[in-house]
């Protein structure tokens, strides 16, 4: 069995400060996968993560300080790593990380959100072309697990006022068929897979109590291959867990590492 986890932590030190290091401790993922890091490897005492068995780390931080960023935490070494999606326009960004462990690919992403304004939103449109170029160039020879935020809601059931937001970056027809298009190309969302009718939400805003009150939108997602979907053991929100304006997902997968 491996336990993934995924999480945007809205800032790493922040988190860590809100207590990111004694949630790992008690819940204890093989593999963490970050998004909205926010930092250098330099600004991150990695000890206490280390103590927890963490002593494999791919860290891939915007070149904007502060800004974007994603990284994978290891208790197993992997065999390699590589940063991006192999666009040079986006790339800068921080967007994604893929770690190739002996029986599977992780990848963890960061899609851009186009909730700033149509340049941003075309932005968004752009990268996720992009991304299915690069999901092209896996080979299949084991299976591909990609986590991250999304920043789509997919469905009706993955948002709390689909008609109020209906015309919002996230929910857009555009997106909601990207989507659909990116899991019939050979992919399960994990979580719906194993949890067909739940209603529940990955990330709440900061205003009007939204959390306590339940407003929120899935955007954070694990996506397994389609063949190896058998191998999916559990998927769930972690929504006891508050660094941040996300909840974790936790993915289990009976596979070796």
């Amino acid at each position: 069995m491996v336990k993934i986890a995924s999480y945007n932590v809205n800032g790493i030190r922040s988190a860590i400060q809100k207590g990111l290091v004694e949630w790992l401790a008690v819940t204890n993922p093989d593999i963490l996968c970050l998004q909205e890091i926010k930092a250098s490897k330099q600004q991150i005492d990695f000890q206490n993560f280390e103590k927890l068995g963490y002593q494999y780390i791919a860290w891939n931080e915007a070149q904007q300080k502060g800004y974007s960023g994603v990284a994978i935490f290891s208790k197993y070494p992997f065999e390699s790593y590589y940063c991006g999606i192999r666009s040079a326009r986006y790339d800068n960004e921080g967007r994604a990380i893929t770690v190739v462990f002996p029986t599977f690919y992780l990848c963890n992403i960061y899609i851009p959100s186009g909730t700033s304004g149509n340049i941003r939103q075309q932005i968004k449109y752009e990268w996720l072309n992009d991304f299915d170029i690069f999901l092209d160039t896996f080979p299949s020879d084991r299976p591909l697990i990609i986590g991250g935020d999304f920043n789509i809601c997919h469905t009706e059931k993955d948002i709390h006022n689909p008609v109020a937001n209906k015309n919002s970056s996230g929910f857009l027809p555009e997106e909601r068929a990207w989507l659909s298009k990116f899991f019939e190309k050979g992919f399960v969302d994990a979580f719906r897979y194993k949890n067909p009718h739940e209603i529940s939400y990955t990330w709440w805003s900061y205003r009007f109590n939204a959390r306590k009150r339940n407003l929120g939108w899935r955007i954070d997602y694990f996506a397994v291959s389609s063949f190896a979907k058998e191998n999916i053991v559990d998927c769930n929100h972690q929504l006891d867990a508050y660094h941040s304006d996300h909840c974790p997902v936790l993915l289990t997968l009976s596979l070796s590492l």
